[in-house]
């Protein structure tokens, strides 16, 4: 009997010490979510609930070698971004995957990650009109929080007409989709929004979970998005599911540290289909 291999999803982002969240996040969604996980590690930190206390980038010849040494054995289905900490790492990145013949067409998941929760600056300002001008026209689809799409956009978002907005103009700019992510309002409940090239598809609307414990919360979606895609769904139906179980593994959260501790996503429960 032969069974159909499990989707290969290449996560190139930063390390976590602490585990909540970058690859070690990916790395455990991606296995829940039935994929085959592979990395290329951007740069390490020292991190845990209470914050990042020290980033260490790599050279960017040694994540593309690692994006190299992935795709021309394994080759993947899908890939996901997060991390990349500085221009270097983000033109290095762009120039690997625009090169490689194996990276031709596939869907990328791009995490725009700028800030951490704690404050701590995760990408260089010069980087972010390098990620702009070179990344964004690769991406499938942009999952920026509300304070990256406020930096990208370059204007307050005070309602759901002005993010609607800003996530279409980066969308048609660029040819992808944007899913606008709210879970840092002050809101009781989380809006997220998900528009193509052409303009607003669909709302997500939900009470807000009520914990400390959100670390990793957006390399967990992003890398969920990247796998079911990976699996064939329909960007659409990746992104419900992916909020789904990004939703469930807050739930499950195992309560670790004693500030913003990680997910639980060992714990998510069999996604409704």
């Amino acid at each position: 009997m032969t069974t159909k291999p499990p989707p290969r999803i290449l996560s190139i982002a930063g390390s976590d010490s602490g585990g909540g969240a970058g690859i070690q996040a990916d790395i455990k969604t991606i296995t829940m979510l039935g994929g085959y996980a592979m990395t290329a590690i951007t740069a390490i930190t020292a991190q845990n609930s209470r914050g990042v206390q020290a980033i260490a980038p790599l050279g960017d010849d040694m994540v593309v070698e690692q994006i190299d040494s992935c795709l021309t054995d394994f080759g993947a289905d899908a890939i996901k971004i997060g991390m990349l900490q500085n221009a270097q790492i983000v033109a290095g990145v762009a120039e690997g995957l625009a090169t490689l013949p194996e990276a031709k067409g596939l869907p990328i998941v791009l995490d725009p990650v700028m800030v951490a929760t704690s404050g701590a600056r995760l990408l260089e300002e010069d980087a972010i009109a390098t990620m702009r001008d070179k990344l964004f026209p690769m991406a499938t689809i942009l999952t920026p929080n509300m304070p990256e799409l406020e930096i990208l956009s370059g204007s307050k978002l005070t309602d759901t007409d002005k993010t609607i907005a800003a996530a279409v103009k980066i969308a048609s700019a660029h040819g992808c989709h944007v899913l606008a992510k709210g879970g840092h309002t002050d809101d009781d409940r989380v809006i997220d929004i998900l528009v193509g090239p052409q303009g607003f598809l669909m709302q997500f609307d939900d009470a807000k979970i009520d914990t400390p414990h959100t670390h990793g919360t957006g390399c967990t979606l992003s890398a969920a998005i990247a796998t079911l895609i990976g699996h064939g769904q329909h960007i659409q139906h990746a992104v419900r599911l992916a909020r789904q179980f990004t939703r469930s593994a807050i739930a499950y959260a195992p309560g670790f540290g004693d500030r913003n501790g990680p997910l639980g996503h060992q714990a998510v429960r069999k996604l409704e289909g």
